[in-house]
């Protein structure tokens, strides 16, 4: 794999802000970390506002890593998901002039549940519980192909760089418009018999295939968690009652009632697998999900150890700090190696988002 990346999230909003904080020094601090010692040479920045996408990216830039703006506006309709994702492609390109050949736009993410009106249902919870009848009844195949091309034209109006669309494993997409086939893959129980072969079927459209997301939570066995893609075992009423003002006070965030064991070998294993497995494949990169999960955080205490649901690859620890996890530094080592066989010698031999 030529693109070494993980996913940073700048503020993605669905009913929380899951990044409440953004600081631009952390930022710079992180984005740092992600280059020089989990050697990525690329980054996948997501979240709602432009503006803090455009300062992370400003950030990553300058540090030599290659930029993918993903732009998500989650739960509207249509309409107002073009008109928000001109406004950000706009911004997209001012930092693809200033850096050339160095900024990917990717134009949605997972459309046919975060779109409305692509799967019935006004919530995403109402959406996945529709899903299974309206993929059998092919229902989502028209709407979510119509949003696709009206994307694929706004971003390539206010946009001049190469563009991706971070798919779901089972959306047919019409992948002409776009430089890059962009899907979310996670390996689990009820993906994990036909994970190799849904990535054939992406690379046989003849262009670089990129897995955006993928990864696994903390704790053990969470692969054969059915809810481990939708909520995993946090209980997010409580985390949501925390935020209040006042009341919060009283309510402190907490996972769902069970017997939950902390495995941060279990994360790591399955992670350097998925990679082994990718690179194996062909793919042209790999985005880990994800560096830091500020709403998740570690606590001695299991039944409020809210990293043990996260994606994260570093702990992050109650005063706002974090910690490296045992998935941090595989991940390290196995993008080390990629790199050292697969060296960049120069910026004239590293992947150009265009050129390919």
């Amino acid at each position: 794999m030529r693109r070494r990346g993980v996913l940073y999230d700048v503020g993605r909003v669905l009913n929380l802000q899951w990044r409440p904080v953004f600081d631009q020094a952390a930022v710079r601090h992180e984005l740092r970390t992600i280059r020089d010692d989990l050697h990525c040479n690329a980054v996948r920045l997501c979240g709602r506002d432009p503006a803090r996408l455009t300062a992370a990216g400003e950030e990553a830039l300058r540090l030599g890593l290659e930029v993918w703006y993903c732009p998500e506006l989650w739960n509207r309709p249509p309409a107002a998901t073009l008109r928000y994702l001109a406004t950000a492609a706009r911004a997209a390109e001012q930092l693809r002039r200033r850096w050339p050949d160095r900024v990917v736009l990717s134009v949605a993410t997972e459309a046919s549940m975060f779109v409305r009106g692509i799967i019935p249902g006004r919530t995403l919870a109402r959406r996945t519980a529709n899903a299974p009848a309206a993929l059998r009844a092919g229902r989502h195949t028209e709407p979510l192909a119509r949003f696709l091309a009206g994307a694929a034209r706004v971003a390539r109006a206010e946009f001049g760089g190469a563009l991706t669309y971070a798919s779901l494993p089972f959306e047919r997409v019409d992948w002409a418009p776009f430089d890059f086939v962009g899907v979310d893959h996670y390996r689990y129980a009820p993906t994990e018999a036909h994970y190799e072969s849904a990535l054939r079927h992406k690379l046989a459209h003849g262009k670089p295939v990129v897995v955006l997301e993928f990864g696994m939570r903390t704790y053990r066995d969470a692969e054969h968690d059915p809810t481990m893609l939708i909520r995993g075992i946090t209980n997010w009423g409580t985390v949501a009652l925390n935020r209040v003002p006042v009341l919060g006070r009283l309510v402190r965030p907490r996972l769902l009632r069970g017997e939950h064991v902390r495995d941060e070998e279990y994360q790591a294993r399955r992670v350097v697998e998925d990679l082994t497995i990718l690179d194996a494949a062909g793919v042209d990169g790999t985005f880990v999900t994800q560096f830091v999960e500020p709403m998740s955080p570690y606590s001695p205490s299991p039944r409020h150890d809210l990293d043990m649901n996260a994606f994260a690859l570093v702990r992050t620890l109650p005063d706002g700090s974090w910690q490296p996890k045992a998935a941090f530094h595989a991940v390290a080592g196995f993008y080390a190696s990629t790199s050292a066989r697969n060296p960049v010698e120069s910026r004239q031999d590293r992947p150009s988002a265009t050129g390919l």
